[in-house]
């Protein structure tokens, strides 16, 4: 099974329709549609679009921050800043199955899980162009997430094949990689070369 969670920047992309096609049909283990600097009515449009994509191949698409669109729009899952989730009424937790939350610390971490959430992402855990300057965590951060809680942890940031078995071995559920599925020419081979990494760890 697929542990790679894929997270989108449409910028990275010629055609970015086209490239989230090919990313789906490679099967990761879900999408997440992070495009933060759209207008809601934008980010609505383009939501709807990839999960007709993402339902046609079977993968989760899980929609980012913008909790009423997801809920309007019938979507399963969503993932959320802490700071959103914090505010987040009970009856809009109730709506989704599953609610993912970005942690940047222990703290965040337990608060996330206290406050509902299904997962975590943790990071960012290497250095990584979407945080330019901003020096990596590390896997000892990582380790320390993981074991601080007792949901899935899924390790962000600089995450690529020569590194997933270590972020495994600090206890990760898996990874979300962004730049490396929005700019490879053939997603499904990327993927595998993750699948191929775990199996030798």
């Amino acid at each position: 099974m697929c542990n790679i969670i894929c997270v989108t920047n449409r910028r990275l992309c010629e055609d970015f329709p086209a490239q989230l096609r090919k990313v789906a049909e490679a099967k990761p283990k879900a999408v997440i549609l992070r495009e933060k600097d759209l207008s809601p009515k934008e980010y609505r449009s383009l939501a709807e679009t990839v999960m007709r994509i993402c339902g046609e191949n079977g993968v989760p698409c899980v929609l980012h921050s913008f909790a009423d669109i997801a809920a309007e729009l019938g979507a399963e899952a969503i993932h959320l800043p802490l700071h959103i989730l914090r505010t987040l009424p009970d009856n809009m937790k109730r709506r989704f199955r599953t609610i993912g939350v970005s942690c940047h610390s222990v703290e965040d971490a337990l608060e996330a899980q206290k406050q509902g959430a299904s997962y975590i992402t943790a990071g960012h855990v290497f250095a990584t162009d979407c945080k330019r300057g901003l020096p990596p965590r590390g896997l000892d951060f990582l380790r320390e997430v993981c074991s601080a809680v007792d949901v899935p942890v899924y390790a962000i940031g600089g995450i690529s094949p020569d590194n997933y078995g270590s972020v495994r071995s600090a206890g990760a559920s898996g990874a979300c990689v962004m730049s490396g599925l929005m700019t490879c020419p053939a997603p499904k081979n990327y993927l595998d070369s993750f699948r191929e990494e775990s199996d030798v760890k």
